[in-house]
């Protein structure tokens, strides 16, 4: 007999609508599962900003420690403290850690994102779907005779120090920059290191609040972009940041305001860590590749595409045994951050670069944008996506094809990638050139028509 997964089970993480799909009570079971499937000794456990993440986290560790789990709380975070003190706390006996938080989903949404040894993430098939098994069928184990027990981060000091050694704060310029929280998590990281860098910021919508009085935090909205834009412009910043709410990913403007796609910063970040580590692998996905390849290439590195999503880079990172894996989706993984995702190492590696060359954002990306200029990801529903992307490999047919991730089929002069998303019913379209923005407009309006139709 098959199991009805309940719905706020995803392929990477759990998210849901609260109270309706997730709840306190849920939340609890969530923990007596993960204790089964993963026998941990030790978690770290924390929450984004939302209304409903204190509860969700306490009923969380509710269930952790009445299944004998011990719990090291550390509070207001963002996922990437989740995964720093998951895995440099390995040695003190951490084996994993959940992070209570639903990104840049709407208000009334929140999830959990979940990792084991060494911030390994967890997926659907590595544990996710055998926990949601326990809880619907009812077979969790009665409560451990012995609890777990509670402890509490005192501070951020480790975390911030990692960070700090991304850069050398004595060779930096007195850069200044806006920085817009969002009114998500990342307010008290920004104000940690403001104490420890030689640069203005200059901060938008910094309180956290859980009720998002500026609307959730999502800068790959462009709606959400013009807030940042305007003030690097109206403060004469050298450029901008924004984060979504639980600042794993971060988004650039540079020193005019322009807003940079995050393909773009992936080249910029591959050649700041090749400068640190020569000859190193890096990751790409497969959405976008050309500037990514002849950067890495040219800089002596070494291009590895993998399949888009956060569970296959890391995975293929330590395959590969490479420094940095980037997606135009504004996710950036580093080895020596555990494989893991960062929000704030980026803007540090970008502030360094600037500092060294002593010159503008807008320079370091502009050559890039006019060598390989982007349609942008154009996301489109449609009833049937996999009869949609036959009918453009048949018509397409002449061209070079990959099925790494979706489809991408590539002509001497231009490219292109259509996927299905992991997690949204949608097809999402990229489509870039080799210096000609005609054809690049004339082919995505092609594919367009096809997709629409």
């Amino acid at each position: 007999m098959s199991v009805i997964i309940p719905a706020c089970f995803k392929a990477y993480d759990i998210r849901g609508r609260v109270p309706d799909e997730l709840n306190p009570e849920l939340a609890q079971k969530i923990g007596r599962a993960f204790a089964v499937i993963f026998n941990p000794r030790k978690l770290v456990v924390g929450h984004d900003i939302r209304l409903s993440s204190p509860d969700l986290t306490k009923a969380l560790v509710e269930g952790l420690l009445e299944s004998g789990v011990d719990v090291h709380h550390l509070g207001l975070c963002g996922t990437e403290e989740i995964y720093h003190a998951a895995f440099s706390l390995e040695g003190e006996g951490v084996d994993g850690g959940i992070v209570v938080t639903a990104s840049h989903n709407p208000a009334d949404y929140n999830g959990m994102k979940f990792v084991t040894v060494g911030a390994r993430p967890v997926t659907g098939e590595s544990g996710l779907k055998r926990m949601a098994e326990l809880i619907v069928t009812d077979t969790l184990p009665e409560p451990s005779v012995k609890k777990g027990r509670e402890s509490f981060a005192k501070d951020k000091k480790a975390y911030i120090q990692h960070l700090l050694g991304y850069v050398k704060p004595d060779e930096l310029m007195p850069l200044r920059l806006v920085l817009n929280n969002g009114n998500g998590s990342a307010a008290p990281v920004i104000d940690l290191l403001e104490k420890e860098l030689p640069f203005s910021f200059i901060k938008a919508f910094h309180e956290p609040d859980g009720t998002f009085p500026n609307g959730v935090p999502n800068p790959l909205l462009p709606e959400k972009r013009e807030e940042t834009a305007r003030l690097v412009r109206e403060h004469g910043a050298d450029f901008g940041v924004a984060w979504d709410g639980d600042f794993d990913r971060c988004f650039f403007w540079d020193e005019k305001g322009d807003f940079i796609e995050g393909y773009y910063v992936v080249g910029l970040l591959a050649l700041e860590l090749l400068n640190q580590k020569p000859g190193g692998k890096i990751l790409h996905d497969p959405r976008l590749i050309w500037n990514t390849r002849e950067l890495v290439e040219a800089a002596g590195g070494v291009p590895v595409m993998a399949q888009t999503g956060h569970a296959f880079i890391k995975e293929r990172m330590r395959r590969e045994d490479a420094i940095y894996g980037g997606e135009m989706s504004a996710h950036h993984y580093f080895k020596s951050f555990g494989y893991c995702d960062s929000g704030m190492i980026p803007w540090l590696l970008v502030a360094s670069l600037l500092s060294r060359k002593e010159v503008t954002l807008s320079s370091l990306v502009r050559d890039c944008k006019a060598a390989y200029p982007v349609s942008g990801e154009i996301n489109n529903i449609v009833a049937d996506p996999d009869a949609v992307i036959a009918r453009i490999e048949k018509q397409f047919s002449t061209g070079e094809k990959d099925y790494t991730d979706g489809l991408s089929v590539s002509f001497p002069e231009y490219r292109f990638n259509i996927r299905k998303s992991n997690t949204e019913p949608l097809l999402r379209l990229n489509v870039e050139s080799r210096g000609n923005i005609e054809l690049l407009d004339e082919k995505t309006e092609e594919l367009l028509k096809i997709i629409k139709s």
